[in-house]
């Protein structure tokens, strides 16, 4: 199998990346205001109408309407949001009115959601928030670029007989050039904290609008997370212990039938024929061993000793080694130190899914080579399984690698496959690196 070439692509400067950082942030401020004062008079009126008109019919509509529009405003800044903050763009599942409602219970249907009342006191919070932070930004902005280019228009500032009693009073005499140096200082310091500063101003006001506008969202996404996991752990375990049972019926217990019947042929033939007692016995002794070793390879399957005493490369490299196909094994060496081990479970379910990925191709793929290669990446694990075989593997009920996905998402992570009719097939694991107790 010849290894993909990946052309390396030059990396981005930090400085480009801080400049492109600076200006995300601060177009995110500085149009902040704007929308901001927009959100703030919409909801400021419609609220105020609604109240005034709540003894009459049309409170309730006016309300609505209020609601309505400012969920358009909401979804300006979710969209906003992913630039300043990193995070990807989550917009929440808004009530929506039952088929066949009344014309009253759909005008009800946003004030019954929450959701809709914090997108009206985002518009209410945001816009003292806005102010300060484009009054500050703003402020350093214009001091960065009026200091830096100071001397360029210092003589076309008409001075008076005390407008340099700054300088003046630093020591600095009152000559044109202490007040270029003293003005073009200031300009380079607001120059060289200007990132700062509006990386603060950005993070401060969008972390209002995610704690309103995404957090409940958020929370609910975890949760649903929390439970899918759950339901895959549960799964996993259901089907391990199944293929265990049927491991064990199919192997050791069907071995265990014969030697329990040798043993009782055996003991009906020690009186009166010795000699076939003893073949008889030698056939048990056979059995006995047969069933031991198929006993410790099921428990190799369940927790290997080697991965528990010596970490992932050992344990990956002796089931690389018991292979019926050649097996390239590319493992990070990391992963087997005692400050590199990712979590006993995350250990466990990488070496699960390498072990179950062989199998199939063993059984199934009619490959004549595979390659095997975990790294760490980051705060992620990364387990792939390529192999050259006739491919047509997929995650549908029914197949061996619905059990690995099931397995996967119990402990956060994620399992894709590509196989292509014809081949090869890809079998690829992203799960967390969260470090072990090791």
């Amino acid at each position: 199998m010849t290894a993909a070439r990946v052309a390396a692509t030059p990396a981005p400067s930090p400085s480009r990346n801080l400049f492109r950082q600076l200006l995300r942030d601060s177009g995110y401020v500085l149009s902040g205001l704007p929308l901001a004062i927009v959100g703030f008079v919409v909801a400021v009126t419609g609220f105020s109408l609604s109240l005034g008109l709540l003894v009459t019919a049309l409170g309730l509509p006016v309300l609505a309407g209020t609601l309505y529009a400012v969920r358009v405003l909401a979804d300006v800044e979710r969209i906003r949001l992913p630039a300043v903050l990193g995070v990807p763009r989550i917009r929440p599942v808004y009530r929506v009115p039952d088929s066949g409602a009344s014309f009253w219970r759909r005008t009800l249907t946003p004030a019954r959601d929450l959701q809709s009342w914090l997108d009206l006191l985002h518009a209410f919070c945001k816009m003292p928030v806005a102010t300060v932070t484009f009054s500050v930004l703003l402020t350093w902005w214009a001091l960065a670029v009026a200091g830096v280019s100071y001397g360029a228009y210092d003589r076309a500032i008409p001075y008076g007989p005390n407008d340099q009693s700054l300088s003046a009073l630093l020591g600095m005499g009152n000559g044109s050039g202490a007040r270029i140096f003293l003005n073009t200082a200031i300009g380079v310091f607001a120059l060289l904290t200007l990132p700062l500063v509006a990386r603060a101003c950005a993070r401060i006001e969008g972390s209002l609008s995610r704690s309103l506008l995404t957090g409940v969202a958020e929370m609910r996404n975890r949760i649903t997370v929390l439970e899918e996991q759950k339901r895959a752990a549960a799964s996993a375990e259901a089907n391990a212990l199944r293929k265990l049972e049927r491991d064990i019926h199919d192997g050791p217990q069907q071995r265990l039938v014969r030697l329990a019947m040798d043993l009782s042929r055996a003991r009906e033939q020690l009186a009166d024929d010795p000699v076939a007692a003893g073949h008889t016995l030698d056939e048990a002794v056979g059995q006995t061993r047969e069933t031991l070793t198929e006993l410790r390879a099921l428990s190799r399957g369940i927790a290997p000793p080697v991965l528990v005493d010596r970490g992932l490369p050992s344990a990956l490299a002796a089931l690389a080694g018991r292979g019926l196909i050649p097996i390239e094994l590319r493992v990070d060496a990391g992963l087997g130190e005692p400050g590199g081990r990712p979590d006993p479970t995350v250990e466990s379910t990488a070496y699960f899914v390498v072990a179950e990925a062989l199998t199939n191709v063993a059984k199934h793929s009619r490959a004549t080579e595979c390659r095997v290669t975990v790294e760490r990446a980051g705060e992620r694990l990364r387990v792939g399984i390529d192999d050259d075989g006739q491919g047509g593997a997929h995650l549908a009920k029914g197949h061996g690698l619905v059990g690995i996905a099931d397995r996967v998402r119990a402990v956060g992570g994620q399992l894709s496959v590509t196989s292509p009719a014809g081949g090869p097939t890809e079998v690829c694991a992203d799960l967390p690196a969260t470090p072990g107790p090791w």
